[in-house]
C-alpha cells in the first residue's frame, strides 16, 4: 500500500512535468539510469489527543478552564528533495504546525525550507544557502520529526523556535560535510526581525529580551564523532531512533553566538545595556540493535548552557489549548505551558527500548522515559520535566501510536514552585517516507 501511494503521487504530480520513461524504485522518481539523480517526495502527519490539568488562571477567549480535552494536528509536512547533478542538491518543505480548534483558520500552511546545496568536494565539503535547519548547538535542534522516539523532540534545544526564525528555520548560508568520522555543520544565519514574532512588546525592562535594533549575523555550528555507523548529512535533520536497523554511537558539541542580540535596563535604572546570546552544548546519542530478534536501545543525553541575558525565560507550550489567563494566573502562562528555556543551565536525557519484532501479531512496542531539568536564573528552583510513554509500532515510523504521561512545575509569579499538573497525549503518525 505504501509503495502504491507514492506510485500514484509521482504519476499525478511528477512524470507530466519530467515526461515519462523514468524509473521509481525505494520511493523515489529516477531521473538517470543508475538512480544517483532523482527526486523524492515524502508526507507526514501526526494527530494529538490530549487530556489534562491547565495552569491556573487559563482562560479559553475570556473564559476560565481548569482542564479539558482537545484534539490538533501537532504536524502536517510535505516535503521535495532533488539530486539534481552529482553536486547539486535541492531541498524544500511545507506545511502546518500546532492546528487545534482555537488557531486561525486558513493561515497556517507555510514554507518550512528553501534550501539548496553544491558539493564542492562530494562528502567532504558542500556549500549552501536559503531558509534552513542547518543550526547548531545539539543533534535535536534539527530534528527527523518523522523518527522521534518520544512523543516529541526536546524543543528547548530550538531555543529561538519562532523568535528569531521561523519554526528552527534561519534565513542562512552554510557549509557541511564529513572528515573521517567527523561530521561537522558550520552556518552563518541572519536572525528574523524581532518586531514579527507573535506577542511581540517593545518595552525594555530590568529582565533581558531580544533587541529591537537592526539584529547582527548569528554564527551556528554542530559537530559530531560517529564512532559506529554514518548517517547520513544530506539534509539537516537528525533521526530519533533507527528502531534498530542501525548501530550509532556519536559524541557532538554545538553554539550558537549573536553579538549584541539581548538588551535590558541597567542598574541605574536609565540607560539599555546590550548583550551577547550564547548558548552551547554537548550531547551523546546511542542507537543500536541488542539481539537479532529486533530488539533495540536508545539513548540520549544532553547538557546545554544558555546565556541570553538577565533573568530571561521562555515558557513552552506545544499547539497551546488556551489562549489567555485571568486572575491566579502563574508564572507558567495559560495551558500546559511551563518555564522550558532561559539564562542557565539545562539537562536532559532520554531512554527507550524496542522488544522484539512481531511481539504482538506483526507489531511491537517501544517504551521510553525522558527528563528535562532546567535550572535557570530566573527561578528559585530548577524546573523538572517528566515524560514517559510507549509507541505501539504498527509498521515502524510509518504507521505508530504513541501514548505518553507529562509532568510539569507550576510556578508562582514570584518564581516559586508551587505545584505540579499533568496531561495525557494521545498520537498517531503516518509517515510516508
Amino acid at each position: 500500500m505504501k509503495t502504491y501511494i507514492k506510485v500514484v503521487f509521482f504519476l499525478i504530480i511528477l512524470v507530466p512535468s519530467l515526461g515519462f520513461g523514468q524509473a521509481i524504485k525505494n520511493g523515489k522518481l529516477y531521473l538517470n539510469e543508475d538512480g544517483s539523480h532523482y527526486v523524492k517526495l515524502t508526507l507526514n502527519t501526526q494527530i494529538w489527543m490530549r487530556a489534562g490539568e491547565y495552569n491556573p488562571g487559563s482562560t479559553i477567549f475570556g473564559s476560565p478552564k481548569k482542564g479539558g480535552v482537545d484534539i490538533g494536528i501537532r504536524r502536517y509536512r510535505v516535503q521535495f528533495m532533488s539530486q539534481i547533478t552529482d553536486r547539486v542538491f535541492v531541498y524544500s518543505q511545507f506545511g502546518e504546525n500546532n492546528f487545534n480548534n482555537i488557531a486561525d483558520r486558513k493561515q497556517g500552511f507555510f514554507v518550512h525550507d528553501a534550501m539548496a546545496d553544491y558539493a564542492v568536494i562530494p562528502k567532504k565539503l558542500s556549500l549552501g544557502g536559503g531558509l534552513s535547519a542547518w543550526s547548531g548547538l545539539a543533534r535535536f535542534a534539527s530534528p527527523s520529526v518523522g523518527t522521534i522516539m518520544g512523543i516529541d523532540a526536546p524543543l528547548f534545544q530550538q531555543s529561538t523556535n519562532d523568535v528569531t526564525d521561523q519554526f528552527l528555520r534561519k534565513l542562512s548560508v552554510f557549509a557541511k560535510g564529513k572528515l573521517g568520522k567527523l561530521d561537522y555543520r558550520v552556518a552563518m544565519a541572519q536572525p528574523m526581525a524581532i518586531q514579527k514574532s507573535a506577542g511581540y512588546n517593545a518595552a525594555i525592562t530590568t529582565n533581558s529580551s531580544f533587541s529591537g535594533l537592526p539584529p547582527k549575523m548569528q554564527w551556528n555550528s554542530y559537530l559530531q564523532y560517529q564512532f559506529k555507523e554514518q548517517e547520513s548529512n544530506q539534509t539537516p535533520y537528525m533521526t530519533g531512533t533507527y528502531l534498530g536497523t542501525k548501530k550509532v554511537f556519536n559524541v557532538g558539541a554545538g553554539i550558537v553566538y549573536q553579538a549584541k542580540a539581548m538588551n535590558h535596563i541597567g542598574d541605574n535604572l536609565k540607560d539599555t545595556v546590550q548583550t551577547n546570546m550564547l548558548q552551547i552544548a554537548a550531547d551523546v546519542f546511542y542507537d543500536a540493535p541488542l539481539k537479532e530478534d529486533g530488539s533495540a536501545i536508545s539513548i540520549y543525553a544532553n547538557a546545554s548552557h544558555f546565556d541570553f541575558g538577565k533573568n530571561y525565560f521562555r515558557n513552552q507550550s506545544v499547539m497551546n489549548p488556551a489562549n489567555g489567563t485571568g486572575s491566579g494566573s502563574s508564572l507558567n502562562g495559560s495551558g500546559f505551558g511551563y518555564p522550558a528555556i532561559g539564562t542557565g543551565n539545562v539537562y536532559y536525557t532520554q531512554v527507550g527500548y524496542k522488544t522484539k519484532n512481531n511481539l504482538i501479531g506483526k507489531t511491537s512496542l517501544m517504551p521510553y522515559v525522558s527528563l528535562q531539568v532546567s535550572d535557570l536564573q530566573k527561578l528559585q528552583k530548577p524546573m523538572t520535566f517528566y515524560s514517559a510513554g510507549v509507541n505501539w509500532l504498527l509498521a515502524g515510523h510509518t504507521s505508530k501510536f504513541t501514548v505518553a504521561f507529562e509532568n510539569r512545575p507550576i510556578f508562582n509569579n514570584d518564581a516559586t514552585q508551587m505545584s505540579r499538573k499533568t496531561n495525557l497525549v494521545l498520537q498517531y503518525q503516518v509517515y510516508l517516507n
